[in-house]
């Protein structure tokens, strides 16, 4: 069974020189769970030992995107980690050690230490701050369809931290014309996540992050009637019952990334 990695990777394979198709795979490698193969059983919640092997001199920790790869790739009971691919490469960040990602697999490939390094560097991107007040919205326009389709992928992982979010053209009281995404009754404390996310949706499109501006609005605003008129329309998945839950394994919590032993 294809997964989405494997469909990232081989879109990248077929096109070499195509910058966004390297930087969806890359994107989908970062919002990944990963597996990652320990050399033992963790001694701590925070502590892990991955298994590492060498390929021209460079060290590699070894990741799959389904357990049954790993269990595959090694033959035997193993002990691994779910992480997710923005967590172990964190943990990597200045370790020289690159990230073997499927081997055996379709999307078999050997992630360098400097590409770790870049990919580190590229989710650090921030957004920035305006003080600018809208002052009207409208219907969004001449918008390339890979951002729309990059927002839509990365809301799709974020059930749960929000309802709605509606994309609409916005003019500012100081003049200036733009986009922006409204997301609507988000649950407290989610903002930074939804923030980050979109600013990433931008990064890994290919596009100015300087293009979309987003917001939030509660759920009983009457100004959800006007950005149901004019907005497009994207649904956040609703969370599953007893769904698990990121930061139960080590790397899931951004906050809280593993160390290395």
């Amino acid at each position: 069974m294809q997964t989405e990695l494997d469909a990232a990777h081989a879109a990248m394979e077929a096109n070499p020189e195509d910058d966004a198709a390297r930087l969806r795979f890359y994107e989908r490698l970062a919002d990944n769970e990963l597996f990652l193969l320990l050399a033992g059983e963790p001694e701590g919640d925070d502590d892990i030992m991955p298994e590492v092997i060498e390929a021209d001199g460079v060290q590699y920790v070894l990741v799959f995107d389904r357990e049954e790869r790993l269990a595959e790739f090694t033959e035997r009971l193993a002990s691994y980690a779910s992480i997710s691919g923005r967590g172990l490469a964190q943990m990597l960040q200045g370790q020289g050690i690159g990230m073997g990602v499927n081997l055996g697999q379709p999307s078999s490939i050997l992630i360098p230490p400097s590409a770790i390094e870049w990919l580190v560097e590229t989710l650090a991107h921030a957004p920035e701050e305006a003080d600018a007040r809208p002052t009207e919205i409208t219907a969004p326009k001449g918008l390339p369809e890979t951002l729309i389709a990059g927002i839509d992928r990365k809301l799709a992982t974020a059930g749960g931290l929000a309802e709605v979010a509606f994309l609409t053209g916005v003019k500012y009281d100081n003049g200036t014309n733009g986009h922006i995404l409204c997301f609507v009754g988000v649950k407290e404390g989610a903002e930074p996540a939804l923030t980050r996310a979109v600013s990433e949706a931008l990064t890994f499109s290919g596009i100015d992050a300087g293009m979309l501006d987003v917001t939030f609005v509660a759920s009983d605003n009457p100004f959800i009637a006007q950005l149901e008129r004019v907005g497009l329309r994207f649904d956040l998945p609703k969370p599953e019952q007893n769904a698990h839950v990121p930061g139960a394994n080590p790397g899931m919590d951004p906050n809280k990334p593993p160390k290395l032993k």
